[in-house]
Order: C-alpha cells, then sequence, then structure tokens
C-alpha cells in the first residue's frame, strides 16, 4: 500500500471509529443538515490560506475541508446511499469522459490515450467549451441540462455567481468579443442608476444597482480578473487604511466618532500614500 492509500485509509477509519457506537457524542450526533455550514466555512479558511501564502496553513485547511467530504460520506454510507470510494469514484470518471482529448473517447483509466485522428484542442477556451458540450450531453441522458446555467450554485457569493453565470453563457457565444463591448454595458447600467436615483424610486433603484453590480462582475471576468477576488483585495486596502485613520486619531487624544470628515479624509489619504509606498498600488 502506497503512503497516498494509507493516508487515505487510515482517515476513513478514524472518521468510521468516530462515528460508531463507542465514538465521539458530537459527531455522532451530526447530519447533513448540521454539517452544511461548515463547508463553507472550511472553503473560506482554504481560501485564506492561500492568500497568505502559507504552505502548512494551506496544508491543515485543506484537510479540514478533506474532513467534511469524508464526514458526508460516511453519513451517506450510513444510510445506504453511495460511500467515499464512490465520491472518488464518480469523479474519476467524470474527468476522464470529459478529457477525450487527453485521454479519448469513453477512456476508463488515466492510462488511456486518445483517437490520433481526432480533432486536436488548441487552446484553454477550446477546452470549456468541450467541457461545457459533454456536461449538457451527459445531463440531458439524466434527464436535466435544460439550460447551460445549470450547476451555478445558488448558495455561491452573489459576485462569483454573476462571473460563473455569465462565463457559462459565453461558452455557447453568448458574449462580447473582447472587454470594450462589456466596459460600455457597465456605463450604460451606471447612467441608468443614475436615472433611478434621480426618480427617488427605492425598487428600480435597487434593480439599476444590481444591473451595475452584474455588469460589473462581466467586465471582470472579461479582463480575466476574478470579481470576488478583486473585491477581497479592495477590502483589505480598506481595512488596512480605516485601521490607519483610527489609530492616527487615538494618537492624537481624538474620541471615538469625534473627528471631522475632513481630518479622517487627510488621514485616509495619508494611508493612501504609505500603502502606495509599500506596495506600489493605489
Amino acid at each position: 500500500m502506497n503512503r497516498t492509500s494509507h493516508a487515505v485509509d487510515r482517515l476513513l477509519s478514524i472518521m468510521a471509529r468516530l462515528r460508531g457506537p463507542d465514538g465521539c457524542p458530537w459527531d455522532r450526533e451530526q447530519t447533513l443538515a448540521t454539517l452544511r455550514p461548515y463547508v463553507l466555512e472550511e472553503t473560506y479558511e482554504v481560501l485564506e490560506a492561500i492568500d497568505a501564502g502559507d504552505p502548512q496553513a494551506h496544508r491543515e485547511e485543506l484537510g479540514d475541508l478533506l474532513l467534511q467530504i469524508v464526514f458526508q460520506a460516511r453519513l451517506a454510507e450510513e444510510e445506504g446511499l453511495f460511500d467515499f470510494a464512490g465520491v472518488a469514484d464518480a469523479i474519476s470518471e467524470k474527468l476522464l469522459s470529459r478529457h477525450p482529448h487527453v485521454f479519448g473517447p469513453g477512456a476508463r483509466s488515466a492510462d488511456a490515450r486518445p483517437d490520433p485522428d481526432a480533432p486536436e484542442i488548441a487552446d484553454a477556451d477550446g477546452v470549456l467549451r468541450q467541457w461545457a458540450a459533454l456536461k449538457k450531453k451527459e445531463n440531458q441522458a439524466k434527464g436535466r441540462g435544460k439550460s447551460v446555467l445549470e450547476g451555478v450554485p445558488r448558495e455561491l457569493p452573489a459576485l462569483a455567481r454573476a462571473e460563473r453565470l455569465t462565463e457559462k453563457a459565453s461558452r455557447v457565444g453568448f458574449d462580447w468579443p473582447d472587454a470594450s463591448g462589456a466596459r460600455a454595458k457597465v456605463a450604460e447600467e451606471l447612467g441608468e442608476l443614475d436615472e433611478a436615483i434621480a426618480s427617488g424610486d427605492r425598487a428600480r433603484m435597487e434593480d439599476e444597482l444590481g444591473d451595475l453590480l452584474f455588469a460589473a462582475a462581466n467586465l471582470a471576468r472579461k479582463l480575466s480578473i476574478p470579481p470576488e477576488e478583486a473585491l477581497r483585495g479592495t477590502l483589505r486596502k480598506f481595512v488596512s487604511r480605516f485601521e490607519y485613520v483610527e489609530e492616527a486619531l487615538a494618537r492624537r487624544g481624538v474620541p471615538h466618532g469625534g473627528a471631522t470628515l475632513e481630518e479622517m479624509d487627510r488621514l485616509w489619504d495619508e494611508a493612501k500614500a504609505v500603502s502606495r509606498q509599500r506596495s506600489g498600488t493605489s
């Protein structure tokens, strides 16, 4: 048994023991519903570890996320639905079938090779278009797949979901040829938001603001910049600069909430200057 197989078997046996009669009371009480929040939490912690550039933290957080997969698979196994091996086999089958340009059509193992006479996939965009076509075909065989947009989770953060929806639509040609069209749409939606604000109609303002955010997410996709990550970067800048303002006010003895907007604006500009010197960004 190789190291990877041993490690996986060890983890599965630990999970089985935790759920067993002599296991942990907390683990034995869990259900798919109670585990639901932890999947999101552990996913975000993996993202934080990636952002931090800390390999040890990244490894540990991936382990925590893997635990959630193993835990859910164990619950399903106890219900006679599927087990961890079934989960691994399912994704393996999907990877083989969705990469005929690597493994060949109908491949059953990673050693398979494609037909040398088959059309080549020239680039990543071609791979995505093929993936979308194959997925739609598979879903139709299962009685699903009426829309290319299926499969984008409603639980995704709205900005990330907007990016994924527009990316899915682009695979069937519903897209601007370059970023200029998406940029023009942002300007159009901003103008419509201005009109809605002038009207004072709250429902219209909310609708147009949503359209503007959606257009901005689509522009980010066209620029190959994940909008969720772009916004996270801006949030980090905001927190850092605002904390600079707070610390500067505290050093001056200004009570909490006692500074004028002009004072805070000046300190904000100082914070921007400091961050530019440190990172060379705006």
